[in-house]
């Protein structure tokens, strides 16, 4: 299946550049180019885009509203939000996973890494620059005003193994790793996540992933 790719950024070159490498890949096509939030948010519904690669900012409405109103539009339910950012320090970031973005990545990524991460992230996996996310959490943790719904009662509800997967989640591994590091099938460890997320009424693994640091299963620089 062809991924629909719309692209969000206000910087013409950079466009252009992102186009050329995604329409290169055989398993992807770029059907819109934004260069506001607002057209961002437009074109993901006129376009019927799988995937939206986002910058954080952008004129007219930031990548970060722009994000919340696709996360927030029924429409738009299976459109996927990859944020990418100049700086892995960007103190947006974390305010975009909340927003809805299903992951980010830095713009000085190789060309072989986007088109990955487009794909994992299709694919309904998230996606996390390994680096900077422990630090990003741990400021997410610092900051009054972030509780996530689906951190209420955090992991209590979980078993020791869904708590042994989520914790695995949360430093960023795959279903696969996941299965080889607790010696699971690649499915028996997408069930599990699957039932963690509806437990903890959880969007996405990015999510987890907040309600993991939150609730003290992971310790930011721990991992």
């Amino acid at each position: 299946m062809t991924i629909r790719v719309l692209l969000a950024d206000d910087q013409n070159l950079v466009r252009a550049s992102f186009a050329m490498l995604v329409s290169s890949a055989g398993d992807m096509e770029v059907v819109a180019e934004a260069g506001t939030g607002r057209e961002a948010v437009a074109l993901a519904r006129s376009a019927r885009a799988d995937l939206v690669v986002m910058d954080i900012r952008m004129p007219d409405l930031d990548g970060i509203e722009a994000t919340r109103l696709i996360a927030a539009d029924e429409d738009l339910a299976g459109v996927k939000v990859l944020v990418l950012t100049t700086y892995d320090t960007d103190e947006h970031i974390v305010e975009a996973l909340r927003a809805g973005a299903s992951g980010f990545l830095v713009k000085d990524i190789r060309p072989a890494e986007l088109l990955d991460a487009i794909r994992t992230v299709a694919a309904g996996e998230s996606l996390l620059s390994p680096g900077p996310t422990s630090r990003l959490i741990a400021r997410f943790l610092r900051a009054p005003d972030t509780a996530t719904p689906s951190a209420a009662g955090g992991p209590s509800g979980l078993s020791e193994r869904e708590r042994q997967v989520l914790a695995l989640v949360a430093r960023g591994l795959n279903n696969t790793e996941i299965a080889d590091a607790l010696g699971l099938s690649p499915l028996t460890a997408k069930t599990h996540v699957s039932r963690i997320m509806g437990k903890l009424g959880a969007r996405d693994r990015a999510q987890l992933v907040i309600v993991a640091y939150e609730s003290g299963l992971v310790i930011p620089g721990a991992v």
